[in-house]
């Protein structure tokens, strides 16, 4: 944020942060890819790049986020979706600009792969223009070589499809460009494999399909040129009912008569006028590829240009890692035969079976020489007995040769280093379900689970287009609950045909029970547990019990300190089992330090317990809880100093703990942590480890509270409530209700809050439990505040100042004193407002609290405010606005901008008036609590009323009193109304600012504020 008064900019250096949208939506900062939080953040974040440097409507983004199925809230979520990719992203309040009616992205040059890729398409029409062909290709290529898959794969909704499909259009268009320059350069030989993978992507594109059969004309294989025609008008008219267009018709009539315009450049020669050289005969022993092959379109364009962009110095070797199920094999297979031409020499494969069901001994590397040497032409007789002599034989063998070798199925070095051949212009393939480190050369292409339209386009093959059209919705669950993996949809989906009688909706319920989703994923001899249980046994006892129990966390990551308190070792033991599991592809790594299982694996590892782990279970799990209950109360201590302390029962975990010394280490760690704490929380609350729940919940409070989670909060508070009775825990229930009722104070649920706050001060005061004693009569005082019961709030917090006093508690007296401030603001005694708000700095001096100082520097200005003292409230604003943080407490903010614009406007400095005020109701509605908002939109609508914008002001005052009415937030409401009655007055409606000023003063008098507390 700039600070006007500074005359300089105070926002820290902005990482190197790049997005991406040609494939997956990614953002990269100093080469660490960002988190974006959930799909509505980033289907905004998706809208907005695709626009970017356009303003993009709320209602666009609305659009974009619920497709026609927005809720009520749906503005203010998209608000508050804003302001956390603001907060998430380096400099985001600079990048994610509000701009009239919405929002504008600016992307710093090199920021966008998707202004990169049209400036480079618009460098390459240039260069067509100017007559330099080659420099177009180079540019064409450049623009193609950014895309890593289907735009904004996995970003969903309809808003971004239709965008994506156009891009993808782009992407086409500037294919074909490419070979047709190509074409005019001479270069048809080399254009062949390109023009084919891509074709089989777009089966139905005239223009690629005329592009490859004038190629293969052009390189003298006139034959498969026709073909081509002949396969295209099949196609066209299987699926379309319509002829070829007249483009390829005249192309296929002039290939016909071998027309010499579609001769090719005179440099150019063909294969048709070469010699033949075949000393022996080509040899292919590849399984057939599957006809129904479905996805990994980008897997496999990725791994063929892997391949064909290699320089051939040596024999190339190039291995497909992947978990059991993900599709290695096929994906190899159908390269191997796309690849099949530039290896004329002969495609071989051979089947290591180093995890293959029915207990087949897996193949060793003499024996597999053996298959080789006898599929080349070898005599049995010529064959050595001994691994160096069949190593020998096999490079004499394929010397000079232009072979494709595919090594399926590997479990380790030994089994393939023989194989590899040092014959150039060979490729070797390799499929396996553990990274074979140990191999140098070697380029690695790991498979992950299908992209979700990858998934929806296999299932749509294997069921038929009007099957999941009946089903749409299920469809989309099916492959959820397959975890995208290829092998259980494949297993799914026969089943389905199989069984016609059967819904997608009746095996999506089956499925849903995952005690039983291994049993449903089996078909015949296939099995996802059989395929599973091959890398399981593959390991020794220790690490299957590791596997075992590092499935017990309940949370979507796991890192090294988690998993060695459930494995009971050290941080380094952990890891290294954490690498084993990751290389046997039984776990995942999204980011460094972070472990997953796939949905299907952990369902496995869930099947492997029984009565005979439960022991160990039961102490894994202990561990865990221990373990989080230490390190949150770690990390609470670093961010929350001076917080009260209570004997818990439950024993401190010994073993290492994650650096949490100070505060941006422990909130970096609550923020990776966040979605884990709750989950460890809902595995306490199932298993009745009340006790666990409840301390859990009082430190995970903490961090809710201050990030502003605030209906997590409320929930959490009252399960601890819950948790503290059925433990008859007097402590812990005092401590959950006194959360519970700051948790009502935030969310505007007064009423409850009062009942709570009051039961919990009450077993605080039987208990002695003086500090939940001080912070319950604080947070009563304060939500009597809220309803404008001004008299009973006061003793209320006065109380909570001596008992905080008297327990030597001063951060929780200088929170207190915050809000005595407000109420006597409010009250309109200006005096005691300022002295208590200066005594509340005081105390943060002995207990440094940011927000605390922040508000108590807000009240200060507002009782300076009130008693006409404007320059000492500019300086007290200044004061907070440099210790503000809007993305921690963006409600926060938004009053002290409020207050800023306020101050600005009375002491005329016309240029801050706008940039704090329009920043302060983007803060308040994107991320203020109902309290802040409804008080924010109030001072925005007064500063307005002065200004003479009055129907600006209306519709401020308006919104707040909706707001506040909503939660009977007396003293705004009445705020609202006066504003209401002013601004009515402003443009001459007489009876609507009287019937407003009456409700106003029916307000005023019920909360007997004196005149000097109603000129707000």
């Amino acid at each position: 944020m700039k600070d006007m008064d500074a005359g300089k900019d105070v926002v820290p250096r902005a990482a190197d942060v790049r997005f991406r949208v040609l494939g997956r939506l990614e953002v990269w900062a100093d080469g660490v890819r960002l988190r974006l939080g959930g799909a509505i953040q980033e289907r905004v974040l998706a809208t907005l790049l695709l626009e970017c440097g356009r303003v993009v409507p709320v209602s666009k983004l609305i659009e974009a986020a619920w497709e026609g199925h927005a809720p009520a809230t749906a503005v203010h979520q998209v608000r508050k979706a804003v302001a956390d990719l603001r907060r998430r992203l380096p400099d985001g309040g600079s990048t994610i600009l509000t701009d009239g009616p919405g929002y504008r992205m600016a992307v710093p040059p090199g920021g966008l792969d998707l202004l990169e890729f049209e400036a480079r398409l618009q460098a390459a029409a240039q260069a067509v223009g100017a007559g330099r062909p080659e420099e177009a290709c180079t540019d064409l290529q450049g623009a193609l070589d950014l895309w890593q898959g289907t735009v904004l794969a996995d970003a969903g909704g309809s808003v971004i499809s239709l965008a994506a499909a156009a891009l993808d259009e782009r992407r086409l268009n500037a294919a074909e460009q490419l070979y047709d320059l190509r074409l005019g350069l001479g270069q048809a030989g080399t254009l062949i494999p390109e023009l084919r993978a891509l074709i089989s992507a777009n089966p139905l594109r005239e223009t690629l399909r005329g592009q490859l059969m004038l190629a293969l004309y052009r390189s003298g294989r006139q034959a498969e040129a026709l073909e081509e025609y002949a396969k295209v008008r099949e196609l066209l008219a299987d699926e379309l009912g319509v002829d070829p267009g007249r483009q390829l018709v005249q192309l296929h009539e002039g290939i016909l008569r071998e027309s010499p315009e579609l001769a090719g450049s005179p440099g150019e020669t063909t294969p048709a006028s070469a010699a033949p050289v075949a000393p022996r005969g080509p040899i292919c022993t590849l399984p057939y590829a599957l006809s129904d092959f479905t996805g990994r379109n980008d897997e496999l364009a990725g791994l063929l240009s892997h391949v064909r962009s290699a320089e051939p110095l040596g024999t190339r070797v190039h291995a497909i890692d992947g978990m059991g199920g993900s599709g290695k094999t096929s994906l190899a297979v159908c390269a191997a035969h796309q690849l099949s031409d530039e290896f004329p020499d002969g495609q071989l494969y051979v089947n290591l079976h180093g995890f293959t069901p029915g207990g087949q001994s897996t193949v060793s590397a003499s024996a597999a020489l053996g298959i080789l040497l006898r599929a080349v032409g070898v005599p049995g007789d010529r064959i050595p007995e001994d691994l160096p002599g069949r190593e020998a034989e096999w490079r004499v063998a394929i010397s000079g040769r232009r072979m494709l070798l595919l090594l399926d199925n590997a479990s380790d070095v030994a089994q393939v280093r023989p194989l590899i051949s040092a014959s150039p212009n060979c490729l070797i393939l390799i499929t396996s379900r553990v990274r074979l480190l140990d191999l140098d050369g070697i380029e690695w292409h790991s498979l992950g689970t299908m992209a979700p339209e990858d998934s929806a386009a296999l299932v749509t093959r294997m069921l038929g287009p009007d099957r999941v059209a009946a089903e749409p919705d299920a469809a989309v669950e099916l492959a959820t609950l397959c975890g995208h993996l290829p092998l259980a949809l494949r297993i799914a989906t026969t089943r389905l045909r199989n069984r016609p009688r059967w819904t997608i909706r009746y095996l999506v319920e089956r499925l849903r029970d995952e005690s039983r989703r291994m049993d449903e994923l089996s078909s015949g001899e296939r099995s996802v547990a059989a395929t599973l249980q091959l890398s399981y046994v593959a390991m020794d006892d220790r690490h299957r019990e590791a596997f075992r129990s590092l499935a017990l966390h309940p949370g979507p990551r796991i890192d090294g300190y988690s998993a060695a308190a459930l494995l009971g070792t050290d941080l380094r033991g952990a890891e290294d089992i954490l690498e084993l599991l990751l290389d046997a592809q039984l776990l995942q790594q999204p980011e460094l330090g972070a472990y997953t299982f796939h949905d299907l694996v952990r369902s496995f590892a869930g099947s492997r317990h029984g009565p005979s782990t439960e022991r160990t279970d039961a102490a894994a799990v202990e561990r865990l809880l221990r373990y989080y209950r230490t390190a949150t109360g770690a990390a609470c201590d670093a961010l929350f100093t001076g917080r009260a302390r209570h004997s818990t029962g439950i024993e401190e975990y010994t073993g290492e703990l994650p650096e949490l010394t100070d505060e941006k280490s422990a909130r970096l760690w609550f923020t990776h942590e966040h979605q884990g704490l709750l989950a460890v929380i809902d595995l306490a609350d199932r298993l009745g480890e009340d006790r666990y729940v409840g301390w859990l919940i009082r430190n995970v409070a903490f961090h809710l509270y201050a990030g502003g989670y605030l209906e997590e909060f409320h929930e959490l508070a009252r399960r601890a409530t819950r948790a503290a009775r059925r433990l008859d825990d007097p402590v812990l229930l005092s401590v959950s209700l006194s959360n519970l009722a700051a948790a009502c104070w935030k969310l505007g649920r007064f009423e409850e809050g009062i009942d709570v706050a009051r039961e919990g001060r009450d077993i605080a005061v039987r208990r002695g439990n003086r500090d939940t004693e001080a912070h319950c009569e604080s947070t009563l005082g304060l939500l009597l505040l809220m309803l404008g019961r001004y008299a009973e709030a006061l003793p209320r917090m006065k109380r909570a100042i001596e008992v905080a006093r008297e327990i030597g508690a001063s951060r929780a007296e200088a929170e207190t004193q915050t809000n005595l401030s407000s109420l006597y603001t409010r009250w309109g005694r200006y005096g005691e407002a300022t002295a208590a708000a200066r005594q509340a700095l005081e105390l943060t001096r002995i207990s440094p609290d940011p927000v605390n100082e922040t508000m108590a520097l807000a009240d200060l200005a507002a009782a300076q405010m009130g008693m006409g003292q404007y320059a000492d409230a500019h300086e007290s604003l200044r004061q907070a606005r440099e210790i503000c943080d809007e993305s921690g407490s963006p409600g926060d903010t938004a009053l002290v901008l409020a207050l800023s614009a306020v101050v600005a406007h009375q002491i005329g400095d016309t240029h801050a008036v706008p940039y704090w005020a329009e920043r302060a109701l983007a803060l308040a509605r994107s991320g203020g609590t109902p309290v802040r908002q409804a008080y924010t939109e109030n001072i925005l609508g007064r500063l307005r009323n002065a200004q003479s914008q009055h129907t600006a002001a209306m519709a401020l005052h308006s919104h707040a009193l909706e707001i506040a009415s909503a939660i009977r937030f007396r003293s705004e409401e009445a705020s609202a109304h006066l504003g209401l009655s002013r601004a009515a007055a402003g443009v001459g409606d007489t009876s609507t600012a009287r019937a407003h000023q009456v409700a106003a003063t029916k307000l005023f008098d019920l909360m007997g504020l004196p005149d000097t507390g109603r000129s707000h």
